[in-house]
């Protein structure tokens, strides 16, 4: 829908610039700095950008993209389809090579500036792209058919989403052109469908209004799955058209994210003339996860250090420190006498990475595809109860932190957050929900459609813990989470399990049920057909370690397994997860997705599951103590050093991307792997 620029007058190409019939010079800027190119949305013209361009710092400038059929370009016919729009921007965009572009589309602009993001991909010049109240391009719009309303009916829909001044919806004329162009632009707004496969190497920012009639978090969420750099979320107040209003608050948004992801691009020399860095300061999503060593160093010029040590098996120590005692016993507590977990860490220790060389890694593409969806990396971040225990935010500040690097959070059924509170803090990024099947199973079915209502796109069942592990950290205590009441919020804001319980029912009384419901040690695998039964979700089984039973999780229903011996927290004594894996993967053959956690800790960790058979591998208890010593930032922390980690680890064994990474890479223990044909 448009604002009130398609009468009036575009700026025309200014004199430093390539002439042009596609972009509109609003804001010049110094010829290496940043470019913001913005793309206007259905019925809008170049004008539309002119508050966002006369609010910009001088540092920044601004491009405005023109479409054929209005202002200056009226005697052109409208665009026939979103990618002629696209070709004829990226064409012209060429002559800016050396620039750093980057992409701002409004509405319908978001997907022309998505569209031409991905013809300028193999150029490198684009950083990021910011799309504003837009839908994914996989997404059907549902648009209405312009042609088949009435002037009347499409001046209506103006009026709801806002943007034209009243006085001018009274002008004949001025509507006469108005709906002229917005039903040339809806022609091929209708036409248009991006494959959901179709991806960008660049991160993407989603700004999407509080009150805006036409979007909502939900319906933007799947903007993640087309970029394998990181998607995050970015409200602003007001409504469909807050971003091009006179004083828009996008405006400080867009000049912190650019002047952030510009720095690492200056050369050394650069950096410490301007006394700029990366010291304090939160960097974006980066297209190379590995750029984070740049900018640690860059700040280490300047007497800055990371807040946290980047070695990841350091945390533990570092909580230990700042943690309540029984806080701490209850995350780094194990089962008996820990040697199921030592055997996660013995079993990563043993296995052996042989590299290859000169194979051409100075672009690596870590993203996979898992349940239909890409997904950046194969990280994802292992359902852990009670986050609560650990920090106030809990779980809010763990999908916050896991949603700015965009990896998918897995909560947990016993979180100290609601599924719902934990949705609406993740934004438009992918999270799964982990399910204990409890003993009611009306409670257990409200779990998950409470989750399917919240955009939860998989379901893990957990099935390694019908009843709780034999931990001596809590027992000595005398402590449980659970019983302080952290931990079962999923449970007392569930209308099955309330329904359950007597009308006085006090304190006690809810956690004396929820401790008698909340697992059961009779479950079966007709259990999880039933579960089957009732869920579209994918379905996954957590705490598979022996073969048979990987086959047994497919024959009933799953759609994969996760291998795990729950951190080694409920057998003492159990195999590695890692020694388990191979054996899983040869029983569920390639058909089905095979995940893996349990004592991941590097990047070299990762490399080596996935040489093993793994699709991806979840990572628990690290972030948890980035949790307790910085909250958010400290989860961010820890997810920036793995993938770092994991981005080099890809470069230094000679693989380009995931699928590179084979069982040749590694040598089991006692074989140096030297004498292999």
């Amino acid at each position: 829908m448009p604002t009130t620029d398609v009468t009036q007058t575009a700026p025309q190409a200014s004199a430093s610039a390539p002439p042009s019939r596609w972009l509109r010079t609003f804001r010049e800027a110094d010829p290496g700095s940043a470019l913001l190119v913005c793309f206007p949305h259905a019925g809008g013209g170049a004008n539309a950008f002119s508050a966002v361009a006369a609010a910009l710092p001088e540092d920044i400038g601004l491009l405005a993209v023109q479409y054929p059929g209005r202002q200056d370009r009226r005697a052109e016919p409208c665009a026939e389809d979103v990618a002629e729009l696209a070709q004829g921007a990226a064409a012209e965009l060429v002559a800016y090579t050396g620039r750093r572009l980057f992409l701002l589309g409004h509405s319908m602009g978001a997907l022309v500036a998505f569209e031409t993001a991905r013809l300028l991909a193999e150029r490198d010049t684009v950083a990021r792209l910011f799309v504003s109240a837009a839908r994914p391009p996989s997404d059907d719009w549902e648009e209405p058919d312009l042609d088949g309303l009435t002037d009347s009916e499409v001046v209506t829909g103006v009026r709801r989403l806002g943007g034209v001044p009243e006085p001018l919806l009274d002008d004949p004329e001025t509507v006469s052109e108005l709906v002229r162009v917005l039903r040339g632009d809806h022609r091929a707004l209708r036409r248009y469908r991006a494959p959901a496969d179709a991806v960008l190497p660049i991160p993407v920012t989603v700004l999407l209004a509080e009150a805006d009639p036409k979007n909502s978090a939900s319906q933007v969420r799947d903007w993640a799955r087309h970029s394998t750099a990181g998607c995050g979320l970015e409200r602003l107040p007001g409504g469909h058209f807050s971003l091009t209003d006179a004083a828009s608050p996008a405006v400080p948004l867009l000049t912190r994210y650019i002047r952030e992801e510009a720095q690492p691009s200056q050369d050394l020399g650069d950096a410490l003339d301007d006394g700029k860095g990366a010291a304090g300061v939160r960097p974006a999503a980066s297209a190379a996860p590995a750029d984070l060593i740049k900018e640690i160093l860059l700040a280490g010029l300047r007497g800055s250090r990371p807040p946290l040590s980047t070695d990841l098996t350091r945390l533990e120590d570092a909580a230990r420190e700042v943690l309540e005692p029984n806080a701490f016993g209850y995350v780094s507590g194990n089962a008996g006498t820990g040697v199921s977990a030592r055997n996660n860490r013995e079993a990563f220790d043993r296995l052996r990475l042989v590299p290859r060389m000169m194979r051409g890694t100075a672009r690596r593409d870590m993203s996979v595809c898992l349940l239909g969806r890409r997904l950046p990396s194969p990280v994802l971040l292992a359902p852990v109860a009670a986050l609560g225990a650990v920090h106030p935010q809990g779980e809010l500040d763990t999908v916050r932190g896991a949603a700015a690097v965009g990896l998918p959070f897995i909560l947990s059924s016993f979180a100290s957050r609601t599924l719902e509170e934990v949705a609406a803090a993740a934004g438009p990024e992918p999270r799964w929900f982990q399910l204990y099947l409890p003993t009611e199973r009306p409670v257990a079915e409200s779990l998950v459609r409470r989750a399917e209502a919240s955009g939860y796109t998989a379901l893990v069942v957990t099935v390694d813990a019908p009843s709780f592990g034999y931990r001596p950290a809590d027992l000595d205590a005398a402590h449980s989470p659970f019983l302080q009441g952290i931990g079962i919020s999923n449970y007392t804001d569930d209308p099955a399990f309330r329904a359950t319980l007597p009308p006085d029912a006090d304190r006690l009384a809810v956690l004396a049920h929820w401790a008698g419901t909340a697992t059961d040690p009779a479950l079966t695998w007709d259990d999880l057909a039933w579960l089957r039964r009732f869920t579209e979700l994918p379905v996954l089984v957590k705490g598979v370690l022996h073969p048979d039973d990987a086959r047994l999780a497919l024959e009933y229903g799953a759609d994969g397994v996760v291998v795990s011996n729950h951190g080694g927290r409920q057998l003492d004594g159990s195999v590695a997860s890692l020694d388990a894996l191979p054996a899983v993967r040869a029983a569920v053959g390639d058909a089905a997705p095979v995940l893996l956690d349990s004592g991941v800790r590097t990047g070299s960790d990762v490399l080596k599951a996935l040489a093993l058979g793994a699709d991806a591998v979840l990572l628990g208890r690290p972030y948890v103590y980035g949790l307790a010593l910085g909250g958010q930032h400290g989860v961010e922390h820890v997810l920036r050093c793995l993938l770092a980690d994991l981005d080099l680890a890809l470069a230094l064994a000679g693989c380009a991307c995931v699928a590179d990474v084979t069982a040749e890479l590694v040598s089991p223990p006692g074989d140096p792997g030297m004498h292999r044909p």
